[in-house]
């Protein structure tokens, strides 16, 4: 902290979850050349790799000054920068417009936006999920449900949006075309770092080394949810300072070895 201004060098999600704690740890991973699993399928958190991003992470979130970051998720730490309480914030591209919030914060003309950085492997932090609409087989509204989606979803509500919020609130990274609509662009300063970042994710070839299944920050196969949650506890341990980095990525090798043995992926 700049003990002059009170200013936080950073703020980072903290709070245990796959979508909290873990979002920057499995992003930064991939620019460290760590994998989840290798290619036969088995945990890797306890390679080298892993023990310097991870490492990396706690560092930036125990000296930067993000005081209580094991309890702070992304409501947390967004109410903290919109104030200017704290200098950076890294976060998903879809936060964008809510950074530069003019009615609560102060920080709303003197923001710069960037892409995660790569480490120099050639595979940047970053990560990538998509909210999309989905019908489940199960509905009994499967007629019905397409018709929903399609005038949810169309482009005048794009244009709704904008003229009740402003075109920098259209929600980013949903049409391609609203990244050749130069009026979108023109408002929104973070538009074309958006489009850079969800162009560079690649889940089809997310890690340096091969990994087994797609997936840029999660693994897409059904033994990750259990993996994932014993991962982000050990994670958050690390964070509190009970145990140390390299404790709880050793800790955290036994469950997910245990989840991929339960789902027959490994002997």
């Amino acid at each position: 902290m700049d003990k002059e201004s009170e200013i936080f060098g950073i703020r980072l999600r903290g709070k245990p979850g796959w979508g909290e704690n873990m979002a920057l740890p499995s992003a930064a991973a991939n620019g460290f050349g760590a994998r989840q699993f290798d290619i036969v399928c088995k945990p890797r958190f306890d390679s080298p790799e892993w023990k310097a991003a991870l490492a990396t992470c706690l560092n930036v979130m125990s000296q930067a000054g993000s005081s209580g970051a094991s309890s702070n998720g992304v409501n947390e730490t967004l109410a903290s920068f919109q104030p200017g309480e704290c200098g950076m914030w890294i976060d998903a591209t879809v936060a964008a417009p809510s950074a530069p919030n003019p009615k609560d914060g102060a920080v709303a003309d003197k923001l710069g936006f960037a892409q995660a950085p790569d480490n120099g492997l050639g595979k940047r932090g970053a990560w990538l999920r998509a909210w999309s609409p989905a019908v489940p087989a199960s509905t009994e509204q499967a007629d019905a449900a397409p018709k929903f989606i399609a005038r949810a979803t169309p482009e005048d509500c794009t244009t709704l949006v904008a003229k009740r919020k402003g075109w920098a609130n259209v929600p980013p990274g949903t049409r391609a075309s609203r990244y050749e609509n130069q009026t979108y662009l023109d408002a929104a300063p973070f538009a074309e770092t958006i489009l850079a970042s969800v162009q560079a994710a690649d889940p089809q070839n997310p890690t340096v080394d091969r990994a087994p299944c797609a997936g840029v920050r999660f693994v897409a196969i059904p033994e990750f949810q259990g993996s994932g949650a014993a991962v982000e506890q050990m994670f958050s341990a690390a964070l509190a300072g009970s145990m140390t980095g390299d404790e709880a990525l050793a800790t955290a090798q036994a469950p997910s070895t245990h989840e991929m043995r339960k789902g027959g992926c490994i002997d």
